[in-house]
């Protein structure tokens, strides 16, 4: 829900089934800080996503080209997020911290010339340790929840659409009960 109050509802219907949340994080001067403040976004979103039930992490922090790569930017930037997000019941040593640039790529796909400081992430899970150096690293890391098979099928409704000719189409994913 990219910089705008009008699109939490989207972000919420989205995050409610996901097993995974990335969490964009500008590194820009006054952008982290408005995002990490009281009533920041960048605060709000992983509230909701740990509160919805997203208990995987991956924290990827954008736009370190505008930092000229600062390392110093990056590392201030994880101790904060590191801080908030443990309060919010993240661990987060099992958070994988990518500092990356989408206007350029850079550590998206490939590992990027332009932060020779950064050795990648680490980070430990119940299922052991894991690390990489990219976003794509960090998201194929990501461990697939088990889901009680044992229990009936339940389909949670996400929105229900009336079209004309056809009729009322409710639309939800298809789970295992709890």
């Amino acid at each position: 829900a990219p910089g705008h109050r009008d699109f939490i509802k989207n972000m919420i219907t989205g995050t409610s089934q996901a097993d995974c949340a990335v969490l964009i994080i500008a590194a820009g001067t006054g952008e982290f800080e408005a995002g990490i403040s009281k009533d920041g976004q960048t605060r709000e979103h992983a509230l909701l996503a740990y509160t919805l039930g997203v208990k995987q992490l991956i924290v990827a922090i954008n736009k370190m080209d505008t930092t000229k790569w600062s390392e110093d930017r990056f590392k201030e930037i994880v101790k904060e997020t590191s801080n908030f997000i443990k309060k919010v019941g993240y661990n987060p040593k099992s958070v994988a911290f990518v500092p990356i640039s989408g206007f350029n790529g850079d550590n998206m796909i490939d590992s990027s010339s332009n932060c020779p400081w950064y050795k990648g992430w680490e980070k430990e899970t119940k299922a052991g340790k894991s690390s990489g150096k990219t976003l794509l690293d960090a998201i194929d890391s990501i461990e697939p929840p088990t889901r009680p098979t044992e229990k009936p099928l339940r389909l949670p409704l996400q929105d229900v659409y009336k079209i004309g000719g056809i009729g009322t189409v409710p639309v939800g994913r298809v789970e295992t009960g709890v």
